[in-house]
């Protein structure tokens, strides 16, 4: 299926997910994951209209970058290794895994602009995710307050692979109950107004509990993964 279409489907359950939580679809976010997608198929998602993009690998993010002539927002959505910030960090305008001091250190030496970041933060505490505990965000960003070339936007969590949609919800509705307390303490390093939650299986969830960029990947744009190996 086109794109197009599928991104007509997804609004609509945005803009349902929208209702039943009495807000703005204006303030939701998609970012197309392309990480799984060919170059070809990543430029039909900007042509859909999709300029928020999503890779989640250096080699991935920088082939697309070098192919692609289109004006479009880079988030980088995976776990970045201290060893490969200096590939993409100028790359990208939003980093969506800044979760310990090390990576922080390095992104303030390489960056050569001001970045926009999310922390990620391990809402569920399952030991295979990445993210710094809840209990420990308050006091990691405010580590950060010297860091000038960093700018805390938000939190980003991902669910537990679990079809128990309660516990996907406490997950969500936790992150947004920090995201609230960060953002009530007027850090001007940390305004944390933004929440990355929710992907092609929960978006609507997430909505629900207050996301402001979702990340869908397979609903959206499909699976080209054996294309890219």
């Amino acid at each position: 299926m086109p794109i197009q279409r599928k991104l007509q489907q997804i609004q609509q359950q945005i803009s349902q997910a929208c209702a039943r939580a009495n807000r703005s679809i204006n303030d939701v976010h998609i970012i197309a994951v392309t990480k799984s997608v060919t170059v070809e198929r990543t430029q039909e998602a900007l042509y859909a209209g999709l300029n928020h993009l999503g890779e989640n690998r250096p080699e991935g993010l920088l082939a697309k970058q070098a192919e692609i002539d289109t004006p479009a927002i880079w988030h980088y959505i995976g776990s970045l290794q201290t060893r490969k910030v200096k590939q993409v960090i100028n790359n990208v305008q939003v980093l969506h895994s800044l979760d310990r001091m090390s990576l922080a250190d390095e992104i303030q030496k390489r960056v050569t602009q001001k970045i926009d970041c999310f922390v990620q933060v391990n809402v569920s505490g399952e030991q295979a995710k990445h993210g710094i505990e809840l209990r420990d965000v308050h006091s990691f960003i405010e580590s950060l307050s010297d860091h000038h070339q960093i700018r805390i936007i938000g939190l980003m969590t991902m669910a537990p692979n679990t079809s128990d949609e309660q516990v996907i919800r406490n997950v969500f509705k936790s992150l947004k109950d920090m995201q609230m307390n960060i953002a009530s303490k007027g850090y001007v390093h940390a305004p944390c107004t933004e929440l990355s939650m929710g992907m092609s299986n929960d978006f609507e969830i997430a909505i629900e509990e207050g996301a402001t960029y979702v990340r869908i990947g397979t609903a959206l744009v499909g699976d080209e993964s054996e294309d890219l190996t």
